[in-house]
C-alpha cells in the first residue's frame, strides 16, 4: 500500500517536471524512471520496516483475513510509528500530489492561453485526469486513515474488526485504480496501446 501511495507521489512529480521541464522528454534513457521505481521502494521498506524492528508491530486486521500494524495497541510506542505512518505515507504524499497536478495545471493554463483551442482541451484533458487522481487517491485512503486513526486513539472496540473491513479493501485496491485510470485518461498511453 505504502508503494502505491509513494508512487503515484513519484508520478505526479516527474509528470509536472516533464510537463513544465524546457527540454523534450527522451522516451530512450529509462534511468530516471528506475531510480523513481526504487526510490518509492526503498522509502516504503523504510516505512515498513520498523515494526519488524520493534517500533510498532504488525498483527492481524479486521476479520483476521489480512495483516497489517497493530491500530488497537495504545502504548505510546505504536502511537508515535501510527502518527509517523500518517504524516510520512499519506500526508506528505498527498501534499506532493496536490501541488505538482496544481502546478501542472498553472503551467498548462498559461499556455492556453497563448493557444486557445488546443491549450484548453488539453487543459480539460489533464483537469479531469488530477481530479480522478486526487478523488480515487482519497476514496481509496481516506477511510483507512480514518478508521486506523480511531481505532488508535478512540475508545477501545469502536471500531470493530467488521467496520474495517471496507477500509482496508479499499485502500488495498488502489493499487487497481491507479493504472485504470492513467490508461483511459492519458492520451498518449491509450494511442500506445
Amino acid at each position: 500500500g505504502i508503494v502505491s501511495l509513494i508512487s503515484l507521489a513519484v508520478l505526479s512529480y516527474e509528470r509536472y517536471c516533464t510537463m513544465t521541464g524546457t527540454t523534450e522528454a527522451d522516451t530512450t534513457n529509462y534511468r530516471k524512471t528506475w531510480t523513481g521505481i526504487g526510490l518509492s521502494w526503498m522509502y516504503s521498506l523504510l516505512w515498513t520496516a520498523p515494526p519488524l524492528l520493534g517500533w510498532s508491530s504488525y498483527g492481524p486486521e479486521g476479520p483476521g483475513a489480512t495483516c497489517s500494524v497493530n491500530w488497537h495497541s495504545k502504548d505510546i510506542n505504536n502511537a508515535s510509528y501510527i502518527i509517523c505512518l500518517f504524516i510520512f505515507c499519506l500526508v506528505i504524499p498527498f501534499v506532493i500530489i496536490v501541488y505538482s497536478y496544481g502546478k501542472l495545471l498553472c503551467a498548462i493554463r498559461q499556455v492556453s492561453g497563448i493557444n486557445k483551442g488546443m491549450g484548453r482541451t488539453r487543459e480539460q484533458r489533464v483537469l479531469v485526469m488530477v481530479v480522478a487522481m486526487v478523488i480515487c487517491f482519497l476514496l481509496c485512503w481516506l477511510p483507512y486513515a480514518t478508521v486506523a486513526l480511531i481505532a488508535t486513539f478512540g475508545k477501545p472496540g469502536l471500531i470493530t474488526p467488521a467496520a474495517s473491513i471496507i477500509p482496508s479493501i479499499l485502500a488495498k485496491s488502489s493499487t487497481v485504480y491507479n493504472p485504470i485510470i492513467y490508461i483511459f485518461l492519458n492520451k498518449q498511453v491509450s494511442k500506445t496501446l
